[in-house]
């Protein structure tokens, strides 16, 4: 599949062999799952985070295979709020780095189209986030104020 900003296809990476039940060397159990992701997530570690320390410290290389739920949905069921999904929140990080590199470096032209396809891509996921009532249907994307959201 062709890149979003680019005329590139990119290079193709490794794909998951194809399971439909846990491996047999993986000795976690569900509820030791759920315990350790919900301990990660209370102490400010995302989810794709989570997923690395229970992939590299605990030995669980698929958490939907065994629990039958991603790592989000787990923190959801467990009552703990999300306020904004993972990929959002990293964008609005990668605007705001970009428009501080702005306010010191006006002519940088480059930096500057990259900023117009961080936004682009930022509301394009607000609208799919919208229709899917992950965000409400009033939440818009300001760069001003886009810094308070990057509080967890």
């Amino acid at each position: 599949m062709a890149k979003m900003h680019t005329r590139n296809k990119g290079k193709s990476g490794s794909t998951r062999p194809i399971r439909t039940e846990a491996p047999v060397w993986s000795t976690m159990t569900e509820e030791e799952i759920t315990k350790v992701a919900l301990d990660l997530w209370k102490q400010g570690v995302s989810t794709s985070e989570i997923g690395m320390v229970l992939r590299d410290k605990y030995g669980v290389p698929d958490v939907k295979l065994i629990t039958g739920k991603k790592v989000t949905q787990i923190i959801k069921d467990s009552g703990e709020e999300i306020a904004l999904p993972e990929d959002l929140y990293n964008l609005l990080v990668k605007a705001i780095g970009i428009r501080k590199h702005m306010n010191y470096n006006h002519k940088d032209v480059h930096n500057k189209r990259s900023l117009q396809n961080t936004e682009a891509k930022i509301r394009r996921l607000v609208k799919y986030y919208q229709s899917t009532k992950t965000l409400p249907a009033d939440w818009k994307y300001k760069p001003e104020t886009a810094e308070m959201l990057i509080t967890r």
